[in-house]
């Protein structure tokens, strides 16, 4: 029976010939002159010394070592095309196909939201009490910035209930997996710290992977089910999402489907793919086209078209600036501060929502536009997909005319990693700091050449990575982040005694900075 069930699945899900998998669908054969068009439109990009750099789709793709892409095109309310581009695993020979399943990373979390916004409307619990009265398996504790203010749904899905920022690393195949509420207390087996609220909620802004943890909790204990369950009721059935779940890990039917996540240097993650029991936050497995499918309801909903799943009212409040006003140095133009709507990313423009997903091995973009009903869904199974994400959402925004859409420069980081990939290491050194000395607001920060760094370390590319790190704790000798990573460089070089003294080099400037307090640890040397 298990079998058979497992082959109903498969047979459900890919709805093609399994001999031949579809690679490419027109809603009208005039589509193909415009998905041309945008593979060929990729705009040049600037190097150094007045060059530029153009290749095709299918060179960038070589270039970053990104195996597999999948992307779909919406508009006017109805999706126009997908099609799917190289291979399901770095090295193999079968291809990426339509319904070929993509970790979706953080494009969970506004799908969440509408679930939330779905059963908020229903009565089942109000975005803006306290959370603590419909948790029951578990609580957030009190502490003295929840005197006043509370975290509630609103707050958690806006990223501004006070739970600080932290990333999810999932859980590699074989290893342990926590259950939800040990990794909300962050015991073991779990690899994120426990949730704790560590400023007054409604008061900052600040991402937050944790949060949607809590918004799981409620949902599981308001709603009696399986996590998985309730999103495929309220909003994978209803909206016709056949190739999407939100099960964790993958079953075993599914995993015939699954493309293989792909780290930076162009190596198979292994086992394929981590498991992530932050459903909410990192669980979604889905296609573009179900992306678009989703996307296109919402403004649906928004334009009073459709209430499949929430009223207009609730779509305008999901994609409606939520929570306090960003705080600090805005960025330069045409950079944007973070908005937040209800489990979307917002921008300037009132009819944009979207989100991007980064987990192990995968990255994946969803840009949208509410008044016309457009946007495109983009994902790929490699690290270095960011690198494609914007050139090809750009590319469809020029061929679609969306007229609110942000072009956005190729940041610093970005121009160093091409830079390296296509000139090397030094190159790109004197680039930056010819940027740097000479003031360009972008290249005042040390962010970009410590994610370089960290980039060339994954890759085994040790020499390198030192040589970035070297140089970016000569431009900023105060940042304690730049010491810790330089001290990281030197323990993968072999050189302890350097480690040893760059790490203490971070602690001086900050006392408790994490990772240079565990790597002395680890080097048998008390903080």
């Amino acid at each position: 029976m298990v079998a058979v069930l497992g082959c109903l699945a498969v047979s459900l899900l890919t709805g093609a010939d399994a001999r031949k998998p579809a690679t490419q669908w027109l809603q009208r054969p005039e589509e193909s002159a415009r998905m041309a068009r945008v593979e060929a439109g990729l705009a040049a990009v600037p190097l150094p010394g007045g060059e530029s750099l153009r290749l095709t789709l299918a060179e960038w793709m070589a270039l970053y070592k990104v195996p597999g892409l999948s992307i779909a095109v919406f508009d006017g309310h109805s999706l126009r095309w997908a099609k799917a581009l190289g291979v399901k695993q770095a090295g193999g020979s079968e291809p990426v196909a339509l319904d070929t399943l993509f970790q979706a990373g953080s494009i969970s979390k506004p799908m969440t939201a509408l679930a939330v916004a779905h059963h908020a409307q229903r009565g089942r619990w109000s975005l803006d009490e306290d959370v603590n009265g419909k948790l029951v398996s578990w609580k957030v504790p009190d502490n003295e910035f929840t005197r006043e203010q509370k975290v509630t749904l609103r707050r958690l899905l806006s990223h501004s209930a006070g739970l600080p920022m932290h990333g999810f690393d999932g859980y590699a195949q074989g290893a342990p997996v926590p259950t939800l509420l040990e990794s909300l207390e962050g015991k073991a087996p779990a690899n994120s710290p426990p949730v704790r609220v560590v400023a007054e909620p409604g008061t900052v802004a600040r991402y937050s992977n944790l949060g949607l943890s809590v918004v799981q909790q409620v949902m599981v204990d308001g709603l009696g089910k399986p996590y998985a369950s309730i999103m495929r009721e309220t909003v994978l059935l209803p909206l016709g999402l056949k190739h999407s779940t939100f099960e964790q890990p993958l079953p075993p039917a599914l995993v015939p489907l699954a493309a293989t996540g792909t780290r930076a240097d162009g190596s198979s993650l292994p086992g394929g793919w981590h498991t992530y029991p932050d459903q909410a936050a990192a669980g979604l497995w889905t296609t573009p086209s179900d992306l678009a499918r989703f996307a296109i309801e919402v403004s649906k909903a928004r334009a009073g078209t459709s209430r499949r799943v929430v009223s207009q009212a609730m779509a305008e409040e999901l994609l409606s600036r939520q929570g306090p006003e960003p705080t600090g140095p805005l960025p330069p133009p045409p950079w944007q501060p973070e908005r937040f709507g209800l489990g979307f990313r917002l921008q300037e423009d009132p009819s944009y929502f979207g989100h991007g997903g980064w987990v192990e091995g995968y990255r994946s973009q969803l840009v949208a536009y509410s008044n016309t009903g457009s946007g495109v869904a983009l994902m790929t199974n490699s690290d270095n997909g960011r690198f494609l994400l914007s050139m090809l959402a750009d590319s469809v925004a020029r061929e679609y005319g969306w007229k609110g859409h942000v072009f956005l420069p190729r940041g610093p980081y970005a121009t160093a990693d091409l830079i390296v990939r296509l000139k090397g290491v030094d190159t790109a050194l004197a680039w930056f700091k010819e940027q740097q000395a000479a003031g360009v607001p972008e290249h005042q920060s040390s962010e970009s050449l410590t994610a370089l760094g960290h980039d060339l370390l994954r890759s085994g590319e040790v020499a390198g990575a030192v040589k970035v790190f070297e140089a970016n704790a000569a431009l900023f000798p105060g940042d304690a982040e730049v010491h810790a990573a330089l001290g990281e460089g030197y323990v993968k070089a072999g050189r302890k005694d350097a480690a040893i003294t760059r790490l203490k080099k971070s602690l001086a400037l900050e006392p408790k900075h994490p990772e240079a307090t565990k790597l002395l640890e680890t080097l048998g040397v008390r903080p």
